[in-house]
């Protein structure tokens, strides 16, 4: 899939592929306590390991996959505020929604307007039949992102000692 079908316009913001602009940016956002509460990734090491993620992660899953997370800014601005989109789980065998933002940006409906477009992305133009999405059972904010997105709970998910909930959504029938 050709990178420029991952661009994505909504009434508030602009979804692209990150750059490696987007490093400082996102390494800004990620030191922030509050953003990584509910990720269970361990929070932000280095600078250099959110570049790390980034290069090798990110942008690796567009060269591997056709897709991947995309960065948010706020179109007002063209600010960057967060990340959100698809990201092939392959130990899983699924497609996962996620999404982070700045805290700044939190509670004005920003994750179910970039969750929205991105899943019309996965069904649409990636030709998917599920996405799933992966929360921690406290991030009650996420869960009701994900009920606004139609999302239903299938099951919990433990990976080591971690207990998280896994939703999902099917592709509508036409």
């Amino acid at each position: 899939m050709a990178l420029s079908k991952l661009f994505i316009e909504t009434e508030r913001l602009l979804i692209r592929p990150f750059t490696v602009e987007d490093i400082e940016p996102a390494y800004q956002m990620n030191l922030d306590a509050e953003v990584n509460r509910y990720t269970a990734d361990g929070g932000v090491v280095s600078k250099q390991e959110v570049e790390r993620r980034i290069v090798e992660n990110v942008i690796g899953d567009y060269t591997k996959y056709g897709y991947g997370r995309l960065a948010v800014e706020w179109k007002a601005d063209k600010k960057f505020i967060g990340f959100t989109g698809l990201k092939y789980l392959e130990d899983m065998k699924e497609v996962d929604l996620g999404y982070r933002f700045v805290q700044a940006y939190s509670g004005r409906g920003i994750a179910t307007e970039a969750g929205r477009a991105s899943v019309k992305l996965g069904f649409e133009a990636l030709g998917l039949s599920k996405i799933i999405a992966l929360v921690l059972p406290e991030n009650t904010g996420s869960t009701r992102v994900l009920e606004k997105l139609h999302f239903k709970y299938e099951s919990d998910y433990v990976e080591e000692d971690l207990v998280a909930q896994l939703f999902a959504l099917h592709k509508p029938a036409l």
